[in-house]
């Protein structure tokens, strides 16, 4: 069985879901309650290969909130993925993947230090990230949409919004040594880890995203759009394709212009339809096929039957 630890986008959104969802006590509740609500399956599901192998499923919602970051509120976020983790495996899933945030939260705060949560071990050999297959997928869908609006790589300069982190930092070795981009821009808000990325790819350039925006053909975003950004759209290029990795979705209406083309990065389609809610959730095109590339991975490994996983390294079983 493989499992996804998700979240919703916002406070409001959790409420509106609870509600749909049969949780009325926790729909009417502010952030303060939901720090300290706990995680819960909300979905079971099986799904079916197109050679006809099934598998099953559980959805694992975190509780964990972008609000509690914004707030301040570490701990409860922190919390919040470290009983999500356990809930998945005291529910018996072989591997499962971290979604959202909750990947970035376990990297960020180094969360593979705590190795008990209350009275369990946890075995992070049944946890992935999911990083490996999303940043594979945002890399396939820049080469593959680029020329079909007539942006030849070979020719183009791409930036990299998000560089540093574990799927930004793999987009940009891919995109030097898989497909040849004339330039590489470096964007993300930690300059002494920009520049470590620069020395180890020696190819690219560090700028900020001021500079770097009006010059990309390419725009690869991996990283949540800062607050306050004023973009003056008519100094992009056109064409100019910006390709969406976060989570939530957010800057199609940002860049919502004549000549700007906006994909929804990191969303792979199953080949049959899927009986599950979650996707519904989250606004996908098409619900019953479409997921999210890092829920995709521990679906794939459990297919696969790669039983050893420490988030995101797979070692395939003999």
């Amino acid at each position: 069985m493989f499992g996804l630890i998700g979240h919703l986008t916002s406070l409001e959104h959790a409420k509106s879901v609870a509600h749909d969802l049969g949780y009325p006590e926790y729909a009417d509740q502010g952030l303060d309650f939901w720090c300290s609500a706990p995680p819960q399956i909300v979905d079971h599901f099986k799904v079916v290969s197109a050679t006809g192998q099934t598998i099953e499923g559980k959805y694992v919602e975190s509780c964990f909130l972008p609000e509690m970051l914004a707030n301040r509120r570490i701990k409860a976020a922190t919390r919040k993925i470290l009983n999500a983790m356990a809930h998945a495996q005291k529910n018996g899933i072989n591997i499962t993947a971290l979604g959202g945030f909750s990947s970035i939260i376990f990297e960020n705060f180094k969360l593979e230090q705590i190795k008990r949560v209350r009275n369990l071990d946890l075995d992070f050999k049944k946890f992935t990230t999911g990083n490996t297959h999303t940043a594979y997928i945002i890399c396939k869908q820049v080469e593959e949409a680029a020329p079909q609006y007539g942006i030849d790589l070979s020719t183009a300069t791409v930036a990299v919004c998000g560089a540093t982190g574990d799927i930004g930092s793999a987009v940009c070795r891919w995109l030097k040594a898989r497909t040849g981009v004339k330039d590489l821009l470096l964007v993300a808000r930690n300059l002494e880890r920009l520049n470590a990325l620069r020395e180890e790819l020696n190819f690219g350039r560090v700028l900020p995203m001021h500079e770097a925006l009006p010059q990309a053909d390419v725009v690869v975003w991996v990283a949540s759009l800062p607050k306050g950004l004023d973009v003056d759209v008519t100094t992009l290029k056109q064409p100019c394709l910006m390709v969406d990795g976060g989570y939530p979705k957010n800057i199609d209406v940002t860049f919502n212009h004549p000549g700007v083309h906006v994909l929804k990065g990191g969303i792979v389609e199953h080949s049959l339809d899927i009986d599950w809610h979650i996707m519904n959730i989250v606004n996908m095109d098409v619900p019953g096929r479409q997921l999210f590339a890092c829920f995709a991975e521990s679906m794939l490994l459990e297919f696969e039957k790669c039983i050893r996983i420490f988030l995101g390294a797979v070692i395939k079983s003999p």
